[in-house]
């Protein structure tokens, strides 16, 4: 589970691929399960995806906004790792451990206490909206497992192991899958908890992915130990806070943006609604492409920033783009192409079929301008520039994607408007994180380590 040694930072765009490939299929293995969930709660029908997708949608809530305090940590481990400081980047996982636990713990309460408030404030109605409160109150124990996990996946990525999360992620699939399948259909003598069984599956993947990287952890296993991980270092805290706020402030933001959108299709009727979740699902696999050099991007533009070496931190994030945009693109037109009978295996229903198509189509064509936010955004942040993704995501999200879809809702127009509001948004970001990276401000986003 080591990772590369110690001082090693790889170069150029095979340095990015190195990084990458890992992430790629983690987080592969990740979109497959999320989708094996979808798939399985589709045989029960349209409501029961209506509450896997809000609980689905809530996990990526919790997700991103760790994510956000999180770019803290990326941008001041990986710089301390670049420097070759590993005693104070070590110090920095642990208080970053200590800090997603508070914020896991808080996050489970609050959903599973108001799992029906949020259910409804998805404007979800009649049997979806029960169904998504008791989806909710079943995952939201495991939600504290399920952020310390991320935390401490983030964490090796920062200092280039990435292959601890793969073998994680590995494991977690394995099990969510299996839990999922037995517990959804009462095999092996377990009891037939229904679509609740894939809420079951999960939570459980959670636990085990999380208590299997902790234990890794706390025995020394990994390529980083723990320092004193007892003790609260209010410093770090604050510094983690500092660089990660924007970032976290930029996810708060998006998924504001995100939800706002998802209620104006719901309001089209459950079927829309399930043809949004189904369609992301699909195309979350090559999302995941794009992710995973977004953390290439980040890891080895802070690496090379903390060794002083700006020019490769360069054509890190160039290098990085280059490739994320040919793989997602390759991908999305590949997703693209067998659109309808990727739908038609996650549903037998011709209505949210024939929207759930259209929807891929419309984003499928905005694969290379997503992998240009995927991959420029990672490298941004990994530099400790947070700041600027966030105007990004607030002008871009706000005042085109949501503006325009609740300017096509209000008219009345039919809910492919509301899809079609993405393409502005896209279009857009790709174009500002292009100009953002070429300006070369982000070079001193932080001043020392």
């Amino acid at each position: 589970m080591n990772t590369p040694a110690e001082g090693f930072i790889p170069q150029g765009s095979r340095g990015v691929w190195l990084l990458a490939w890992p992430s790629i299929i983690t987080n592969l293995l990740y979109a497959t399960g999320s989708i094996i969930a979808i798939k399985i709660v589709g045989q029960f029908g349209s409501d029961e995806i209506a509450a896997a997708v809000t609980g689905q949608r809530i996990s990526f809530i919790l997700q991103a906004v760790l994510s956000g305090v999180l770019a803290g940590t990326t941008a001041l481990v990986a710089r301390n790792w670049g420097a070759k400081n590993y005693d104070n980047a070590s110090q920095f996982i642990v208080t970053t451990v200590q800090l997603v636990l508070v914020l896991s713990v808080v996050t489970s309460i609050f959903v599973h206490r108001y799992a029906y408030d949020i259910s409804f404030f998805f404007a979800l109605r009649g049997d979806a909206l029960i169904y998504s409160s008791e989806y909710l109150r079943v995952l939201s124990p495991y939600f504290i497992f399920y952020g310390l996990g991320i935390a401490l996946i983030t964490a090796l990525r920062a200092v280039g192991d990435v292959k601890t999360p793969l073998i994680i992620a590995l494991i977690m699939n394995i099990s969510g899958v299996f839990f999922m399948i037995v517990l959804a259909n009462g095999y092996l003598g377990f009891k037939n908890y229904g679509y609740l069984g894939a809420a079951l599956g999960n939570g459980i993947s959670y636990l085990v992915g999380g208590v299997c990287i902790i234990i890794a952890w706390v025995s020394g296993l990994l390529s980083v130990r723990p320092k004193n991980y007892l003790g609260i270092n209010f410093s770090q805290i604050k510094e983690i806070l500092f660089v990660g706020y924007p970032a976290a402030l930029e996810q708060v933001v998006f998924q504001f943006g995100i939800t706002a959108f998802l209620i104006l299709v719901s309001y089209y009727g459950t079927d829309a609604y399930a043809a949004y979740g189904i369609g992301v699902q699909i195309l979350s696999f090559s999302f995941v492409i794009g992710f995973g050099f977004s953390i290439a991007g980040a890891t080895l533009v802070g690496q090379h920033l903390g060794a002083l070496d700006v020019n490769q931190a360069r054509r890190s994030g160039w290098g990085a783009m280059r490739l994320s945009i040919i793989s997602m693109s390759l991908f999305g037109l590949l997703i693209s192409l067998f659109a309808e009978p990727l739908a038609y295996f996650m549903i037998n229903d011709e209505s949210v079929v024939r929207l759930t198509v259209l929807f891929i189509w419309l984003l499928g064509s905005m694969q290379p301008f997503m992998a240009i936010e995927f991959s420029l955004g990672g490298a941004l942040r990994g530099a400790g520039d947070t700041k600027t993704p966030l105007m990004i995501t607030l002008t871009c999200l706000v005042l085109i994607r949501v503006s325009l879809a609740g300017l096509f809702f209000y008219f009345s127009l039919p809910v492919e408007y509301i899809f079609a509001s993405l393409l502005a948004d896209y279009i857009v970001k790709g174009f500002l994180y292009t100009y953002s990276f070429r300006s070369g401000k982000w070079v001193h986003a932080i001043k020392s380590t």
